[in-house]
C-alpha cells in the first residue's frame, strides 16, 4: 500500500516479473518515443511497479535524471517545496488510478524546460 494513494502496486511476488516487464519495454521504446516522454513514462511505470517499501519516488526520478541527461537533457527537478510537487503527486496519481499519463509527462517536460532555462540564464 502506498501511503495517500488508491492505487496498490503488485504482490510482492509479482515485482521481478513486472521489473523484467519494465525493462522489456523500455527496450522496445528508447529508439520510438522523445527522451523527455520516455523518461517520464519509465518514471511512472516504476513508481506504479513500487518495488521497494521505501525511496521509490527517488529511485525513479534519479532513473528518468539519468535517462534525460544520457539523452543531452537536463534533469527534470520537481522541487520539494513548490506547487510543483503536489501536482507531481497529483498526476502520478490520476495515472495511476485512470491510465492517463498525458498531465504527467508534461509537468515533466515542464520541469526539464525550466531546467534548461535555468542553464541558459546562468551562461548568459
Amino acid at each position: 500500500m502506498i501511503s495517500g494513494s488508491g492505487h496498490y502496486p503488485p504482490h510482492f511476488t509479482a515485482v521481478q516479473e513486472k521489473m523484467e516487464q519494465l525493462l522489456h519495454w523500455y527496450r522496445q521504446h528508447k529508439d520510438q518515443l522523445h527522451p523527455v516522454e520516455l523518461a517520464a513514462r519509465l518514471h511512472f511505470q516504476f513508481v506504479f511497479i513500487h518495488p521497494f517499501t521505501d525511496g521509490n519516488g527517488r529511485t525513479a526520478r534519479l532513473l528518468m535524471n539519468l535517462l534525460l541527461m544520457e539523452e543531452g537533457f537536463p534533469p527534470a527537478i520537481v522541487k520539494a517545496e513548490s506547487a510543483s510537487r503536489l501536482k507531481y503527486y497529483e498526476t502520478l496519481e490520476a495515472a495511476s488510478m485512470h491510465g492517463n499519463l498525458d498531465p504527467f509527462i508534461e509537468l515533466i517536460a515542464e520541469c526539464v524546460e525550466d531546467s534548461l532555462r535555468r542553464y541558459i540564464a546562468v551562461v548568459k
